[in-house]
């Protein structure tokens, strides 16, 4: 009896910086809890990261490292999920082109995540032309490692709608299912805020903790939480709607019924903005501690990083060049090798 293959993932981030809890709620859990029961790839996608850091690509190069050391200091696998570097892949740089002519630059402009990133980086119409290329480049990524489900944020999911349509697309042109549809896999908490309230969890923007922030950070940036404005005292009422505390401790806190004890206390009064930040730090503290001992033991060892990289980039590229290989003979194009 042959056995059915496991799903695929894919997965990564921009190698723009170390990784944040924003990350760990968008995605990062997901993949350690999914790397044991489905065949995952997770992608540390330097290139993408040029689309708007080509002015300083010796940042982008040294974040492949930092951003590899988060994924295994969080609990990513090497013997069962495959890291490996966008830009040793040229596979990919070949589908990315490939599907821009199955795209419209309107359809691309169209894209909710993509305007909100040109708005959040002040682009206006100066917008580099990889950026706004960004979801057939995504689109490339997830069908060169064949992946059926994708990780990621709210914020993203978007993403994974245009690569469906260019996936249906390129199939009727081909007149039959080469490339698959992916589907996103959102958190309970699909988009975390920053610290201040004001938008998505962000390195640019300074309002993020990352996974390595010490006791001291942490504490430092509960302190700086926004809650309710209105919650002057701990007597009054308070509202649990938009107070990122407990936005926090529905992503990060596992007592679900204590927090909805807080919750009730909170609304009706008698439950003070310091009590509460206090347990979210506590809870931080406990989440993040381990993480960041790892990852001080990981750094230590750079020999074995770089070869968790290299064996994960070998076997990638081999994967995605076979696709690759698929698409160009089921278009036609043009093939030395068959003269």
């Amino acid at each position: 009896m042959t056995k059915t293959p496991p799903p695929v993932i894919l997965t990564g981030d921009r190698t723009t910086g170390p990784l944040h809890l924003g990350h760990y709620a968008g995605s990062l859990q997901n993949r350690v809890a999914l790397q044991h029961t489905h065949e995952q790839y997770l992608l540390l996608a330097d290139s993408q990261a040029l689309t708007d850091n080509a002015h300083d690509p010796e940042k982008v190069r040294r974040n492949v490292f930092e951003v590899a050391l988060d994924y295994l200091a969080v609990g990513v696998d090497p013997a069962v999920s495959t890291i490996c570097v966008q830009s040793l892949l040229p596979a990919l740089a070949e589908l990315t082109l490939l599907y821009l002519n199955f795209v419209s630059l309107a359809r691309l402009e169209r894209n909710p995540t993509i305007k909100d990133e040109i708005r959040a980086r002040g682009f206006d119409r100066d917008i580099p032309a990889g950026f706004l290329c960004y979801p057939a480049a995504q689109a490339a990524d997830i069908t060169a490692f064949k992946a059926t489900l994708v990780p990621v944020g709210e914020d993203q999911a978007p993403i994974i709608e245009q690569t469906n349509e260019i996936v249906r697309r390129l199939n009727r042109q081909i007149g039959r299912d080469v490339l698959l549809e992916a589907r996103a896999l959102i958190p309970r908490v699909g988009r975390l805020p920053g610290v201040d309230g004001r938008s998505k969890m962000s390195k640019s923007q300074g309002n993020a903790i990352p996974l390595s922030a010490s006791d001291g950070e942490i504490e430092e940036a509960v302190r700086r939480m926004y809650t309710d404005p209105g919650h002057l005292r701990a007597s009054d009422p308070g509202r649990v709607e938009g107070n990122v505390v407990f936005t926090y401790l529905d992503a990060f806190d596992d007592d679900r019924e204590a927090v909805a004890h807080l919750k009730a206390r909170y609304q009706r009064g008698g439950l003070g903005d310091m009590a509460l930040k206090s347990r979210l730090t506590d809870v931080l503290k406990a989440l993040l501690g381990p993480i960041r001992e790892r990852r001080s033991e990981l750094k230590r060892d750079p020999d074995f990083v770089m070869d968790v990289l290299r064996k994960g980039t070998r076997k990638a590229q081999n994967l995605t060049a076979e696709t690759m290989a698929e698409v160009r003979e089921a278009l036609g194009l043009f093939d030395l090798r068959a003269s």
